[in-house]
């Protein structure tokens, strides 16, 4: 299993909520909005690139709009590796953390 960083799980997860409207400032807008942290744009794109070429994300093209000078939209969709992932970094997360409230609960009573 190749361990996803937080960013490219942020990345996944927005792609998986945004369904069809997965395209580059939308999932940059969904992470600013979940976070609360203002992150760069390129800080979006390289992950979005990334997750491509690992097979998590499948990319299309819009149609062409004049509102974009003519240009396409590039939108995002997990593929089954991806949501593999996701599921494998979930799953990693719960168990790392199994029982840790317990042990904060405990240093807080100290």
């Amino acid at each position: 299993m190749e361990l996803l960083t937080k960013l490219e799980e942020l990345v996944l997860i927005a792609v998986l909520r945004l369904k069809d409207k997965a395209y580059g400032i939308s999932v940059y807008k969904h992470i600013v909005d979940l976070t609360g942290n203002e992150v760069s744009v390129s800080s979006v794109y390289f992950p979005l690139e990334r997750l491509v070429r690992k097979g998590y994300l499948q990319t299309s093209m819009g149609e062409p709009t004049s509102r974009r000078g003519g240009m396409s939209k590039r939108f995002y969709k997990l593929t089954k590796s991806g949501i593999e992932a996701l599921q494998e970094n979930r799953s990693l997360h719960e168990t790392a953390w199994n029982g840790v409230s317990d042990i904060l609960k405990s240093s807080e009573e100290v």
